[in-house]
């Protein structure tokens, strides 16, 4: 039987990206996927879009350093974002600035005026804004497509429909046994399973961080007028929804983040009903049909930052995981600091200023 250096378990991009990363490293990896084809559940689902502020201060570092990169390659297509408020929001927008302005991210203080110069049909009640020109919508598709790639170029064995039913370690390899029968051996296991991430450590020994899987709602809509195609990405600075145009129909969420179990995520009716109702409150715009709802689950750690690094009790056992609605965005970077975590290399131009200190595993023992 073939013994690898690495078993990544879970191909959503953060597994297919941190695969491409160590295969070109020279080591020997086997990625594991439970279900028929990478990407089904969280990096399927995404909004897909890459939004400097986006997870937070200690997150613009990870989000910045994968910019360019996402950029050189093609996947980002420009089209800018917008916090909104009302006059009640002040605070809530000066804070923002506040809490951002000396991280490198691009952002500038709108009134009224400048506000509306960036969207049409706006209710009178919305009065004061963020303006973000750096963001830009990914292409996650093919940002997957180019890590699984990238893996399968790096001599990276990628197996479908494994998912793991045992993990014990023996004279220093984890021995891995498959529900469907398959084996495999491998030094060291990573846990990239995304929602299912304290259920592969429990599997493995490892105490659990408690990465939580929240349930996320996104509607398609068919809206009178359609959306501008350049229309920005809309956000409220409360928190309770987002829209952007996609392909001449509206994608719409209520921002809802409901602790789930993990599972094959599906949208709940009144979380549709929610994004409709604060849509109405923001826009003047009929809404002719509803044309697909979908949801996914965003698995954060219990402060919110990734999990990144080796476990500090059980040898051979490392984190990719609790990486939230950022993972997506952030995968440039945080698989290539990974990636030199786990390999014991120096860092590069794209992590030399990252800490890695904010994202390592042992912050939780």
């Amino acid at each position: 039987m073939t013994s690898y250096d690495f078993a990544i378990v879970g191909a959503g991009i953060a597994g297919a990206s941190l695969a491409a990363e160590l295969g070109e490293g020279g080591a020997r990896v086997l990625l594991l996927e439970a279900e028929d084809r990478p990407g089904y559940h969280a990096t399927g689902r995404s909004a897909a879009f890459w939004e400097e502020c986006y997870g937070g201060p200690e997150l613009v570092p990870l989000t910045l350093a994968s910019g360019a990169y996402l950029r050189e390659h093609g996947f980002l297509t420009q089209r800018g974002a917008l916090y909104i408020g009302r006059e009640d929001d002040r605070g809530a927008l000066d804070d923002f600035m506040d809490r951002f302005g000396d991280t490198g991210a691009s952002i500038e203080r709108l009134d009224a005026n400048g506000l509306r110069s960036h969207l049409s049909g706006l209710r009178s009640a919305w009065t004061d804004a963020i303006w973000e020109p750096a963001c830009a919508d990914i292409d996650v598709a093919g940002l997957h497509a180019h890590y699984l790639k990238r893996a399968k170029a790096g001599s990276v064995q990628l197996e479908c429909r494994a998912r793991v039913g045992e993990a014990h370690r023996s004279d220093g390899l984890w021995q891995l046994s498959c529900e469907d029968g398959r084996n495999f051996r491998a030094a060291v296991l990573v846990n990239a399973a995304g929602a299912w991430a304290d259920s592969l450590a429990t599997l493995a020994g490892a105490k659990p961080i408690g990465i939580t899987p929240y349930l996320r709602t996104v509607v398609q809509l068919r809206t009178n007028p359609a959306p501008d195609p350049d229309q920005p990405l809309v956000l409220d600075i409360g928190g309770s929804f987002y829209f952007k145009p996609e392909a001449g129909k509206l994608w719409l969420s209520p921002h809802d983040e409901v602790p789930s179990e993990p599972c094959d995520a599906a949208p709940e009716e009144l979380a549709v009903a929610q994004a409709i109702d604060r849509l109405q409150r923001v826009v003047d715009w009929k809404i002719e049909a509803v044309e697909r709802r979908w949801a996914g689950l965003r698995s954060f750690a219990p402060d919110r930052l990734p999990v990144y690094g080796y476990d500090p009790k059980v040898e051979g056992f490392a984190w990719f995981a609790g990486q939230g609605g950022y993972g997506i965005q952030t995968s440039p970077a945080a698989a290539r600091l990974a990636a030199q975590l786990l390999l014991g290399s120096s860092r590069d131009e794209m992590t030399r200023d990252l800490d890695a200190s904010l994202y390592d595993a042992a912050r939780f023992d």
